[in-house]
This record gives structure tokens, sequence and C-alpha cells, in this order.
């Protein structure tokens, strides 16, 4: 697909028909993973959740707003791994700190709704959930980071697009 037809066609979908095969999803976080991160740290992991057991006890750990409407999706866990982005030998490099994990995360998971699309297929990022449950669920390691679950799948519905703020309201140029 034409990159900004693919832009302009992303959506945040509630509601989906159907989940991804395993092999289109191994396409899309293949992908995925060649987005940029801090001196190529590659701190960002995922946990792709394709086992219905396993599928439910995601979804119990979001928030209720969002519990129906993962039905028929895969769902995607997104953490990284804390002090490597950002730090060098153990001390962080500015300020920001693990905010450069969070940042290189945010880069793949954008390569990963894109990637997606692609592909065929829609996503829904979610961070109201129980990181708890999620860790305990999958066996997320302490020193990572959830951050966010991303369900793909086929849509169901057609979302309109949201409104955008006006360019001259988010950019000054100098």
């Amino acid at each position: 697909m034409e990159f900004t037809t693919l832009i302009a066609e992303r959506r945040s979908v509630r509601k989906f028909s159907s989940a991804p095969n395993h092999e289109d999803l191994v396409e899309i976080l293949n992908a995925a993973r060649m987005a940029p991160s801090w001196k190529n740290s590659q701190t960002t992991r995922w946990y792709a959740v394709e086992n219905q057991e396993k599928l439910e006890q995601i979804r119990l750990a979001l928030h209720a707003v969002n519990q129906q409407k993962v039905t028929n999706a895969t769902l995607i866990v997104s953490t990284y791994v804390r002090d490597i982005a950002g730090f060098t030998k153990g001390e962080a490099d500015n300020e920001v700190g693990n905010g450069w994990g969070a940042y290189d995360l945010g880069l793949h998971d954008a390569y990963l709704i894109l990637a997606a699309k692609n592909a065929g297929y829609d996503t829904l990022i979610m961070g109201l959930r129980d990181a708890d449950k999620i860790r305990s669920a999958l066996s997320i390691p302490e020193d990572e980071e959830i951050f966010s679950v991303i369900a793909i799948g086929k849509r169901a519905e057609e979302p309109a697009l949201r409104p955008r703020k006006p360019l001259e309201d988010i950019v000054n140029f100098f």
C-alpha cells in the first residue's frame, strides 16, 4: 500500500471480525522490529497472545471498557527492558533516562500498527490494563516495563476519522 494512503486509512478499531493467522502475525512483527532504537539497543519486547486461554486472561486484565472490544483479535503486550536505552554503564545519559526506552517502544509500536494495516489488519492500542495480572499471566520479567496491549484483527466496523488539530496548532516553524 502507498505510505500516505496507509497512514490515512489506519484507524483505531473497536470491533474485530477475525484475528490474523500466525504467518501474517510473524510478518507484521518482523516488519515492526526494524524500527530504530537508542544506540540500536532494541529493548522492545512483545508478547503475542494467540492461545484462547491466555487471550481470555489478558482480556480480563484490561479495563472493563475495553474487554468486549478485543473479541476476535490477537493481543500483543508491549514492553521494554528498563535501564538500557538512554543509559551507559548503568547511568542515565541525560535527564530523560528510561524515557528513551518508552520512546523506542513507541516507535516500534507505531511500526507495528502500520505493518498490520499494510498486511490488511487493523489495531487498537489500549493503556488501561492491570500490569500485574498481565505480568503474571505471561511470565514477563520484572525488569520490563509493561506499556500497552494492542489488539490486531480484521475490522468488523468502519470507524470514522477522528478530527486532528490543525498543523499550525502543533508546529512552530523557525
